[in-house]
């Protein structure tokens, strides 16, 4: 196992293959009833779902935290102990081969009709395989469709791995049938509102700790704690990562192995439910009707998809000259503890940093690099010049360290043709030309429906395309951001330079994935990057754009320009034209109305800026840099807006004005 996180280069995943080519040959049923006999942790048989569920209810914690509730609340511990064990009881998994089984054999079936190929990394399976034996491993993929954890769970069956427990939802549950059957194929299922429910936190982190503590299982869960709607990478949630790492703290392991695993498709299940959900269609509950009308997306095709695992890290080896477990030995480990904040800082650190490794893992289509350059020519182009810039953007790409699925000996134009008729819903080929497509499946508008509704159907396809081009963003982003910085910054200096850079990795921190405390790091890898690609020239401490390379820089800027323009539209809402103060149910749809005014009335050009994930991170992004404020009053929360803070912000972004100095000793 390694013990560093993205500060050395990434080692190659090795071949990939594809794990549908035998299942098309050879009998789906012989494969689910064939001899499974996965070597366990320490050569130790699982711990079955009735002794885990024992030992969490019989643990000195749980005992301890049960006191403490029924002290505060002045109920009986035998009340609040059959509370804690009902909360179990709703929470745990039930893992059993036969469900195993049954799942491995239908999913076949699906899989088979609904992807071309599903590719994997043997070597980091091999490298998989070897950790489970020695370590209690903790999976942690990207979470793109819901589609994610069934094909983990059928490629670790497909290769004779311990299944992992996997921390799923608790809506799913409420599935019929489905919910069962996800509970016996090693789901546990957790609360989406906790809050402050003391009991609730104790149950769940006590059952977590156990299944770390024993090895039972490779335990699996998403760091970045929500399926992301826009397809990029979303900020690690820190709370199950303190779970799975405080047995490391107190000294109950010895070791933990975390696995980052990144998933990536050619086309999602999901695209279209996900565009409407971020025009403020609401989201479908879970449910198995709903599960059984979605049955026509197998008559379709979604190309290939990737699962690369990646290098094993050592959270013993990541952890040495960061912190101190001298701590947890003043307190009985049996007890609660609040973490230092040099803990919470490691555990922050190395959540961020398995998300970057996430990326680096991404396998990258055709498709989204025909996504990045289409949405930077909304009225089309023509078939040749849009093979010659997605050719150009691929090597581009490769110089930058990304790993692509590009059909070896096939004419570039050939590729583009076969991506546009896998992606036929948003994208159509005539005459020579390639252009988006209306919602409905025309370039030309419908006349029955009313310019807002036209508005929103185009805006439907934009955000699906910008989906497909968000999987590509964390290779572009950092020499982008210099980019982006050069021309804004006071002067070319790099001192300057690499202020406007931090101030601006500030500013998008809620859209892109920085560790924290790395923005120097950040910087030389963009300037590095520039380098590279032969589009930034370094004089002493000047910077400069290359003469010749100009047009890369512009790309790179031009990336990240829908982003620029959504945060200075809201930026402008809030400054001008908008309240004081608003709630949070006013922001949303008050502010949806007014970049629909400015589209129709030719304005404003960026339909991402419709998205209301982009929207909220703005508004996330105004409260941490303290440009808003957030009260609580009653059930409903109002911000305050403070409008002379928001216009220095957004002038520095605009270049108007310097953002402030920053320390850069080794720069």
């Amino acid at each position: 196992m390694k013990g560093s996180l993205c500060t050395e280069k990434t080692p190659e995943p090795g071949e990939f293959t594809d794990i549908l080519e035998e299942r098309r040959r050879n009998s789906d049923l012989s494969y689910a009833l064939r001899t499974f006999s996965p070597q366990p942790y320490k050569g130790h048989p699982p711990t079955s779902a009735s002794a885990l569920h024992q030992a969490v209810l019989d643990s000195h914690y749980l005992r301890y935290v049960t006191q403490e509730v029924a002290t505060e609340s002045g109920e009986p511990v035998d009340v609040i102990r059959e509370e804690a064990a009902g909360i179990l009881e709703e929470m745990s998994h039930n893992l059993q081969l036969s469900f195993i089984r049954l799942l491995g054999y239908t999913l076949s079936k699906v899989f088979k009709r609904v992807f071309r190929r599903i590719l994997v990394n043997e070597e980091g399976l091999n490298k998989l395989q070897q950790a489970i034996q020695e370590y209690p491993v903790i999976l942690m993929p990207n979470h793109r469709s819901y589609v994610d954890f069934l094909v983990l769970s059928y490629v670790l069956f497909t290769y004779d791995l311990s299944i992992p427990v996997i921390a799923a939802g608790i809506p799913l549950m409420g599935m019929k049938l489905i919910g069962e059957i996800l509970r016996r194929s090693g789901a546990f299922f957790i609360r989406r509102a906790i809050g402050s429910d003391k009991l609730y936190w104790a149950v769940l982190s006590e059952y977590v700790k156990t299944i770390v503590r024993t090895g039972s299982a490779p335990l699996e869960f998403y760091v970045e704690g929500l399926r992301s709607r826009t397809l990029k990478s979303l900020n690690p949630k820190l709370g199950m990562m303190h779970m799975v790492l405080e047995p490391f703290f107190k000294g109950e392991v010895y070791d933990i192995c975390l696995v980052p695993i990144s998933i990536s498709y050619d086309r999602v299940l999901e695209e279209s439910l996900l565009a409407h959900e971020l025009l403020g269609v609401p989201k479908p509950k879970e449910s198995t009707t709903g599960l059984l009308k979605a049955r026509k997306v197998l008559e379709d095709d979604y190309g290939s998809m990737h699962l690369c695992f990646g290098q094993p890290l050592s959270v013993r080896e990541l952890s040495k000259g960061r912190i101190s477990r001298s701590q947890y030995n003043l307190v009985p480990r049996d007890l609660p503890q609040k973490p230092s904040e040099e803990t919470q800082a490691f555990v922050s650190m190395v959540a961020h940093g398995v998300v970057r490794l996430q990326e680096r893992g991404v396998v990258l289509s055709p498709w989204s690099l025909m996504a990045l350059v289409l949405l930077q020519n909304y009225g089309g182009l023509a078939l040749d010049s849009l093979a010659q810039r997605t050719a150009w953007l691929r090597g581009l790409a490769l110089k930058f360290g990304a790993l692509l699925d590009w059909p070896a000996q096939v004419p570039d134009e050939e590729v583009m043709l076969s991506s546009v008729s896998l992606h036929g819903s948003l994208v159509c080929c005539e005459e020579g030309r390639v252009f988006l497509l209306d919602e409905q499946g025309s370039s030309a508008a419908v006349s029955s429906v009313s310019p807002e509704e036209a508005v929103l159907k185009r805006a439907a396809v934009v955000l699906m395309c910008a989906s497909y081009r968000n999987q590509a963003l964390h290779v572009f982003v950092r020499p982008a951001l210099v980019a982006v910085a050069m021309p804004t910054a006071p002067s070319s200096r790099k001192e300057d330079v690499f202020t406007q850079f931090k101030f601006l990795q500030e500013l998008f921190s809620n859209e892109f994935v920085f560790v924290p405390g790395m923005a120097i790091q950040d910087f030389e890898e963009g300037c590095s990057l520039l380098l590279r690609c032969g589009a930034l020239q370094i004089s002493g401490q000047e910077l400069t754009v290359t003469e010749d390379e100009q047009e890369i820089a512009s790309f790179l800027r031009a990336i990240l320009q829908p982003f620029i323009q959504t945060y200075q539209v809201v930026f402008q809402h809030l400054t001008v034209d908008g309240s004081q103060v608003f709630t949070e149910r006013q922001y949303i749809p008050v502010l949806r109305s007014y970049v629909l005014k400015l589209i129709l009335a030719g304005e404003l050009h960026t339909y991402e800026a419709l998205s209301s994930d982009t929207q909220k991170n703005v508004l996330h992004t105004l409260l941490r840099m303290e440009a808003v404020t957030k009260m609580k009053t009653g059930d409903q929360s109002k911000f305050i807006v403070n409008k002379a803070d928001i216009q220095r912000i957004g002038d520095i972004l605009a270049g108007r004005r310097p953002a402030q100095s920053a320390a850069f000793s080794r720069l």
